[in-house]
Formats: C-alpha cells, sequence, structure tokens
C-alpha cells in the first residue's frame, strides 16, 4: 500500500471520530470502549494491520484485551520488553519506524514492520496501551500520534 498524505490521514481520522462520537455511549466501561475504538480504526484506517489494547494487569506487565487483526501471540508484554512495554513505562507514545531495529522488539505478528503505542490512562492512572501495527515501513508519523492520543483522552481520560 502506498503512504498516505497527512491531509488523508486527517479526513479518515475526522471521520473515525465521527462515527465513534455517534456510537459511544458513556454508559459503556472502558472494555467496552476499548472494543468499540479498536473495530471503528480497523475498519477506517486502510494502513492499520492490528489494533490492539494491551490491559494493565499486575502493575508490571499488560495483557491483551480488545483488539482487530490477524491474531496475536503476545497474550502477555512484561514492561521491560517490547515497544508496548517501554510505552507503559514511559507513558508516552512510541512511534518505531522499523520494529526491526526496535531494541527487544517482541513479534507478535511476523508481518508487522511499523508500529505505534499510545499509553491509555484515567484519572492520571495507565489502565492500558493502544497499540497498532502496519505491514509498511514509516507508516506513523505525528498525524497518526496527535489523532491516537486524541482518542484515547476523548473515550478514556475525560469520560464520566
Amino acid at each position: 500500500m502506498q503512504s498516505l498524505e497527512d491531509g488523508e490521514k486527517v479526513a479518515l481520522y475526522t471521520e473515525a471520530l465521527e462515527r465513534l462520537d455517534t456510537i459511544i455511549g458513556h454508559e459503556l466501561d472502558a472494555i467496552g470502549k476499548m472494543a468499540i475504538v479498536s473495530a471503528v480504526l480497523k475498519m477506517s484506517m486502510p494502513y492499520f494491520f492490528v489494533v490492539a489494547f494491551y490491559r494493565v494487569c499486575d502493575n508490571k506487565s499488560l495483557q491483551i484485551g480488545p483488539y482487530q487483526g490477524e491474531v496475536l501471540v503476545c497474550e502477555i508484554i512484561p514492561y521491560e520488553k517490547g515497544v508496548c512495554g517501554t510505552c507503559a513505562i514511559r507513558q508516552e507514545t512510541i512511534i518505531v519506524p522499523d520494529v526491526t531495529k526496535y531494541p527487544m522488539y517482541i513479534a507478535c505478528d511476523p508481518l508487522t514492520k511499523s508500529e505505534i503505542a499510545v499509553p491509555v490512562t484515567r484519572h492520571n492512572k495507565l489502565i492500558a496501551v493502544l497499540d497498532v501495527d502496519s505491514t509498511e515501513f514509516n507508516s506513523f508519523d505525528e498525524v497518526d500520534k496527535s489523532y491516537l492520543e486524541l482518542i484515547v483522552r476523548r473515550y478514556f481520560e475525560d469520560w464520566t
């Protein structure tokens, strides 16, 4: 797949946000919201191969939660390993243009070439990591970062 221009990405994210605003109600719990967000993002973004939420399970590892895409081989990810584990420790978004060059990368699917991981917090406490994989190198940029961070703020941090 050819890379999308920033304007094309913005249009796709805008459409995804409109769809999410229509679907997600405030009565849903975090897992329900994760299921809907992963489904809408996977359907809306043509370069998203896997959209997964890894939930905090014991303050030292993440466990697979709602996701869309291929069957994943990573059920549990320790905080000290991989992109998601690093994201959990740092609690900041991480963009990896080429996963083969990332130290301690965990290959959940051999087709993944690039990845972005976004911390999901509630009341300033990490509850999950939103992990998105692509089968192309260099798929993710600042546009993806800003929109995915907006999505996790809107549907997880700010919900009452």
